[in-house]
């Protein structure tokens, strides 16, 4: 970990939330909100999600399941994530939510016309607000965790410990 924590608290609870108090706590709800009020569907919520959590590298993220109702995806969704321009696995918006996470990651600059007459033709205008805001959240706090070591004790609230990585 990059960042000291004294002795007996949760790296997460500290730096989230004690070391810049007026900042964390926002930043913590705004990450939580992600996942209680999306209104896109498990698998282009997921998608885009795991392919940021691979740009980023983040240990927990990659780690991490979205659950809905008792669903998650497959054990071998985040391959066909990885291989999403190829893959059969994807409909066209889950294909689209991984191509715009990459993007939006990487190229931001690159997203031309041509990709938004795709996603406007799969996407409505308040659903690709909510994806962007999706994904901006993830690679902000996916990547701080990673930066700052984060990842390797990175707990949410409710959610058992995973262990030593």
């Amino acid at each position: 970990m990059r960042v000291d924590v004294p002795e007996g608290k949760d790296p997460i609870a500290y730096v989230w939330g004690e070391m810049v108090p007026g900042i964390g706590p926002a930043a913590s709800a705004f990450s939580l909100a992600v996942y209680a009020h999306t209104t896109l569907g498990l698998r282009e919520f997921e998608a885009a999600r795991l392919r940021i959590a691979q740009i980023n590298g983040c240990l927990f993220c990659l780690d991490w399941r979205t659950e809905r109702d008792g669903r998650k995806v497959e054990e071998a969704f985040a391959d066909a994530v990885t291989d999403w321009r190829t893959t059969d696995a994807f409909d066209d918006r889950t294909r689209l939510a991984a191509e715009y996470a990459e993007r939006y990651a990487l190229d931001h600059h690159g997203l031309d016309d041509e990709f938004w007459n795709r996603m406007a033709a799969h996407y409505s205008q308040a659903e690709i607000v909510e994806l962007t805001m999706c994904v901006g959240s993830w690679l902000t706090f996916g990547r701080l965790n990673r930066v700052l070591g984060l990842d390797a004790v990175c707990v949410l609230p409710g959610h058992p410990q995973s262990g030593t990585r």
